[in-house]
């Protein structure tokens, strides 16, 4: 399917879906990207993708993009901070986004689309967390605004005919990535190799999934979900502790730095502490990740300490 189709990869430019448009690219697609490069550099895009500098929230400029040639779409492009500022405006401007692609995608009749969610819908949930898991209730704005595209993601797919593939993220790692806590650590470590200031108590402990495995995981649920709404969680079967990745960073710096903690059970309001998902669902499909949590991290923060550091 998606070997030699036309795709559309909005938000493209940014860590997942660079590579997700170079894998594409790979397999034998033609690529477009759509980008409003307020996070993403365009630089990240590869040389045989298209590249479109577009506000996703506009349906004209959506339009000119998500053509009738168009075959599949990937809409990775959203506020992704889960501690934003302006939390009305993350909500609106990430419902604008997913709104304007689907009813465009429905205008023009395109194969389906796959929406990049995030395991933040399930709030503080018991783990390993399925896909079928009930209530969702995420605490944070950013969690909320990924619920509601879902939504809008099955209106179209029941209601419109579109095709829909959502992909509920663990804590996504790998090289060009910026704003994250490796990077984070990279970058403190880089300016004081003595200390480290760590948020929360340290204990919190997610599942980390490498970019490669994640990009591989979406192609192949894309090709081989068949059903009008298809929901799979992507990530790995094991966890590491914020404290644990501040000790994989400094072993890659070489250093061996004093930590500090902020203090609580978490680090920002709206963090879920603790995550894991099942992805039974996603391994009865064929698929499993070639490394787990703690390889993921090691892996990313040999990438980035190159990338960084030098």
């Amino acid at each position: 399917m998606l070997d030699d189709a036309h795709v559309l990869v909005t938000g493209g430019a940014g860590l997942v879906g660079s590579h997700l448009t170079a894998r594409l690219l790979a397999d034998g697609a033609t690529v477009r990207v759509a980008d409003d490069c307020s996070t993403g550099d365009p630089a990240r895009v590869p040389d045989d993708a298209t590249f479109h500098e577009v506000d996703v929230r506009d349906p004209a400029a959506v339009a000119a993009v998500l053509t009738e040639e168009v075959d599949v779409v990937f809409h990775l492009a959203a506020y992704t901070d889960t501690n934003y500022e302006h939390d009305r405006e993350l909500f609106e401007a990430n419902t604008a986004m997913t709104h304007t692609v689907l009813e465009r995608a429905r205008a023009v009749d395109v194969d389906g689309v796959a929406f990049t969610s995030s395991s933040t819908v399930y709030g503080e949930a018991p783990r390993p967390t399925p896909e079928d898991h009930a209530p969702l209730e995420p605490i944070s704005i950013y969690g909320s605004s990924k619920l509601a595209d879902e939504a809008l993601c099955s209106t179209y797919a029941h209601s419109y005919g579109v095709q829909s593939w959502v992909f509920r993220f663990a804590n996504i790692v790998g090289p060009g990535q910026r704003g994250n806590v490796i990077p984070d650590f990279i970058e403190k470590l880089a300016a004081d190799p003595t200390e480290l200031e760590i948020l929360g108590d340290g204990r919190q402990e997610k599942s980390y999934m490498h970019v490669t495995d994640c990009v591989d995981a979406m192609c192949h649920v894309v090709e081989h979900a068949t059903d009008p709404l298809n929901v799979y969680n992507l990530g790995t079967r094991t966890t590491t502790s914020v404290t644990d990745i501040a000790d994989i960073v400094s072993e890659a710096v070489g250093v061996d730095p004093a930590y500090t903690y902020t203090g609580g059970d978490r680090g920002w309001t709206g963090d879920v502490p603790r995550m894991r998902l099942s992805i039974e669902k996603l391994a009865a499909l064929g698929w499993e990740p070639s490394t787990e949590s703690d390889a993921a991290v090691r892996r990313s923060a040999r990438q980035l300490v190159e990338e960084i550091v030098g």
